[in-house]
């Protein structure tokens, strides 16, 4: 498989498997991933979810150049916007996903990094948008997600250069949450999941949607829709679990409903 999806607890660990091509996505990766984003979606028993590539020389390189590059397909199917949706293509995930970058984290695997919620990165870890040195440009997400997510000047330096910078320089930029020695990087990404994965699963999902809808909303819209959210989570069971566990002072038993 070329995407594997493994489940623990409540946390879905998700490798790019294709160490071999720097875990580079083919047609049938992409499909796979698609896949495996849906799952995450709508499988109840899965509350957070960790995506990570094979080996340790890469996160992912993206798609796979001479799958894709020199192959551009028909064009017919450039209006099949919704096939094979992806997390960084528009796939509404609101369950949690961090990402464990173990390598290069280049082209369309930076694009997935930003689609994530939370990052932790290898100390060798590197990243960059290099599609203008290919002759394209960074496609799912990345021109319209890169200047959101760090400064102007630093956005468009490279989108525009294509080059690349390390973990200490995607940390200082906010770009990652942490960086930590490639032994520890899976059991830290675990260890965010699963701290995740205890608190109250409609909440958390609840807190992610609104802060994504708030960059297209108005503040007022923007606080009534919290507000309306608040009042739905109030007749959920897990709304009268946290305060009986506390009062108890036992961890908490949520559910999801």
């Amino acid at each position: 498989m070329s995407i594997d999806v493994e489940l623990s607890g409540g946390v879905a660990v998700i490798t790019i498997n294709r160490p071999e091509r720097m875990n580079a996505m083919d047609a049938d990766a992409y499909a796979a991933l698609s896949d495996a984003w849906v799952r995450v979606r709508d499988d109840t028993a899965i509350r957070v979810a960790v995506v990570t590539g094979a080996g340790d020389r890469a996160f992912s390189t993206g798609a796979d150049i001479k799958s894709f590059l020199t192959d551009p397909g028909d064009l017919s199917g450039f209006w099949n916007t919704q096939r094979e949706q992806l997390l960084n293509r528009g796939l509404e995930v609101f369950k949690p996903i961090i990402a464990a970058v173990n390598g290069y984290c280049l082209g369309g695997g930076m694009t997935l990094l930003l689609a994530t919620d939370i990052r932790i990165a290898a100390e060798h870890a590197s990243f960059g948008l290099a599609e203008v040195k290919r002759g394209v440009i960074a496609g799912n997400g990345g021109t319209q997600r890169v200047l959101s997510q760090l400064p102007y000047a630093i956005a468009m330096e490279l989108l525009l250069t294509g080059d690349r910078f390390d973990a200490a320089t995607a940390e200082r930029w906010g770009l990652v949450n942490r960086v930590v020695p490639a032994g520890e990087l899976i059991g830290t990404a675990i260890e965010y999941a699963e701290r995740i994965a205890a608190n109250a699963p409609l909440a958390v999902q609840a807190a992610k949607e609104l802060a994504l809808r708030s960059r297209d909303m108005d503040l007022v819209s923007g606080l009534r829709l919290e507000q309306t959210m608040n009042r739905l989570l109030q007749f959920s069971d897990d709304a009268r679990e946290g305060p009986a566990a506390f009062a108890e002072k036992r961890t908490p038993r949520f559910e999801g409903r």
